[in-house]
């Protein structure tokens, strides 16, 4: 894959979390791919590259060149917290969080025993992911295990690597989306069995968040979560007042929100918590000591007017990723999400850079996800997940970018006004899933 479009070679610096993170920039480049095994063999210069694989050897098969001149090669977008049902109810006006929930996430929900509506959903998804570059995500499904058939059917036709799971509500919740506290765990078990590992699919243990889980069902969440190493979990924490209240209504007896879920035994490393908006300092290091993460969700907070994230703070307590939400979020673009991120921290006087907002939603991603060593950058061996981005996909786009002497500049007008349309095509393990058409 050769690409070129930006004058020079550079290697960016960008500070995050007081490391220095080298990001490699390579005005005329190539990528080299395996198209057997899907996995990154090389980079570098296109001269070089070309000089070392562009002639046919005796006996091989052709090099295939696609060229991709004036265009970005990124590696694929990585998305740590959406939910896919959530999509036929995006951009639902008027309430916070649990009305939210209850006057549209819950009943959109509900179609979702039945495989037809949870496959169409799926597959209409994963589209919209790879139409937004998206390469890999950690998904919400809903309370039925259809849903999650559905979801890792679709992406196994797709070779995307994802991670999902049955969501886990026993009380506080309509009863038809409520499952007894012991079949929601035998559900959960029977995916890990079925699905985790299974080519490029992970599972991640689902309670939907403190209030809609009974204490015994959070304990069983909790046992069956340290039976395994690597199986996942994600709940949310802390994104709303009114919510962060209702936990200690219920629970009383601890300490707060995150000693809930301490308790229970659901923090470690593979966990990622949503949101983490409304923590105080012992919360804060109960993260750091347990090496749980958060996710960011900066349009879905918002867009339900649930607060303002502390990126620095949090940060210097632990790992941190940038993610959609949807549909509480209103775009599935990582791109438009880091736009809205940077207005997020710019309210803070903490201004985030495109370096940043860039590695966070690529490699940084895969890192809290603990996937960095298969997906994320370009390093020979890991899996060619990457997009294609066109500069000068929009007439302001374009114009804007004659406007631009650097690349932190051209990286970060990109940053503030990308969206769907600056994605050329999105490639998933060495195989092209989507091109884009269109030209405005």
């Amino acid at each position: 894959m050769q690409t070129s479009g930006i004058d020079k070679h550079t290697i960016l610096n960008p500070v995050i979390k007081g490391i220095t993170v080298f990001a490699e920039y390579i005005a005329d480049g190539a990528l080299v791919i395996d198209d057997q095994t899907g996995l990154v063999v090389d980079y570098g210069s296109s001269a070089s590259i070309m000089a070392e694989y562009g002639r046919t050897q005796q006996g091989q098969q052709p090099v295939q060149i696609h060229d991709h001149k004036h265009k970005l090669i990124l590696p694929g977008f990585i998305d740590t917290h959406v939910h896919y049902p959530q999509i036929d109810m995006i951009a639902a006006f008027g309430e916070q969080l649990l009305d939210w929930l209850n006057n549209y996430t819950f009943v959109t929900e509900a179609n979702f025993g039945d495989r037809k509506v949870a496959d169409d959903t799926a597959k209409f998804f994963l589209q919209q992911l790879l139409a937004n570059g998206t390469t890999s995500a950690m998904v919400f499904a809903t309370s039925h295990p259809e849903s999650v058939e559905a979801f890792f059917t679709q992406s196994t036709q797709l070779n995307m690597r994802m991670i999902t799971g049955n969501v886990l509500m026993d009380q506080n919740a309509p009863e038809h989306l409520c499952v007894p506290t012991e079949q929601g765990i035998r559900d959960s078990q029977n995916i890990i069995d079925k699905w985790h590992g299974r080519g490029r699919q992970h599972v991640a243990i689902t309670p939907r968040f403190a209030i809609t889980s009974s204490p015994k069902q959070l304990k069983m969440t909790g046992e069956l979560y340290a039976s395994y190493n690597d199986v996942y979990l994600q709940t949310h924490l802390a994104e709303n007042l009114a919510e962060v209240a209702f936990v200690r209504e219920l629970y009383p007896n601890h300490k707060g929100y995150l000693d809930v879920y301490a308790d229970m035994g659901l923090l470690g490393r593979y966990t990622t918590l949503a949101h983490g908006i409304y923590l105080d300092t012992s919360e804060y290091e109960v993260l750091r000591d347990t090496g749980t993460q958060i996710a960011h969700c900066p349009t879905s907070n918002l867009f339900l007017g649930s607060g303002l994230f502390d990126l620095s703070k949090t940060l210097s307590y632990t790992g941190v990723s940038i993610a959609t939400d949807v549909g509480a979020g209103t775009s599935l673009s990582m791109l438009t999400t880091l736009s809205e991120a940077y207005k997020v921290q710019q309210l803070q006087s903490n201004p985030l850079s495109a370096h940043q907002g860039l590695y966070q939603i690529t490699l940084g991603n895969a890192q809290s996800l603990l996937l960095e060593q298969k997906i994320g950058n370009f390093m020979p061996n890991k899996e060619a997940d990457f997009v294609v981005i066109d500069l000068g996909a929009t007439a302001l786009l374009e114009r804007r970018m004659t406007q631009t002497s650097s690349l932190e500049e051209k990286l970060f007008v990109l940053m503030m006004l990308g969206d769907d349309r600056v994605i050329e095509q999105t490639v998933i393990a060495g195989v092209s899933r989507y091109k884009n058409r269109t030209r405005v």
